[in-house]
């Protein structure tokens, strides 16, 4: 995968969703043109709080953007990650986009970076650092029960960070035209 051309320095910043548009603005204001984009969707959808990734890749298949991996369909998860990262054209540049837990103050905020993301980290696992760009969908609060957490956490919650994820692109990188 080539690397951005930023000159910012590496970054992480917790936005609500009405500020993901500046975070996407901001990539595209350091000269990334759409066509440069690749998004990687991480998750499960036999997990409720897992299932943002794969949630937000059908909406933005269905939107018309390309290449995704990680949908309801064909989701990206531990499992697979390995075989789905070489889904990934190597000249993209690859938003990476999981949820994951934290403080309850958090709950329902995006932790966004011009750096990988690490999924998996939250329960424990130990999967390669992915993307240029990140974003982490707080959708609950970290415990010691993990999997119970993700498990039971709300599924409205969920839809609506992916649906604020997807509305921030579609505002600043409109897509080329939708698949039928």
């Amino acid at each position: 995968m080539r690397s951005p051309s930023s000159t910012q320095p590496p970054y992480r910043h917790k936005l609500t969703g009405e500020q993901l548009s500046g975070f996407f603005r901001s990539i595209r204001d350091e000269g990334v043109p759409l066509d440069s984009l690749a998004f990687l969707c991480i998750g499960t959808d036999r997990s409720t709080g897992d299932s943002l990734g794969p949630l937000l890749g059908t909406f933005l298949e269905e939107a018309g953007y390309a290449p995704i991996v990680g949908t309801l369909s064909r989701p990206c998860d531990g499992s697979n990650m390995e075989a789905r990262l070489a889904e990934l054209p190597q000249d993209r540049i690859v938003i990476a986009i999981d949820a994951c837990l934290g403080k309850p103050v958090s709950v329902g905020y995006f932790q966004v970076a011009n750096q990988p993301l690490e999924p998996g980290k939250s329960v424990g696992k130990r999967l390669p650092a992915v993307g240029h760009y990140s974003i982490a969908a707080i959708v609950n609060v970290d415990g010691p029960k993990k999997y119970w957490i993700l498990q039971n956490t709300s599924l409205h919650q969920v839809v609506r960070m992916a649906k604020e994820i997807a509305g921030a692109l579609m505002e600043v990188f409109p897509p080329a035209a939708p698949r039928s």
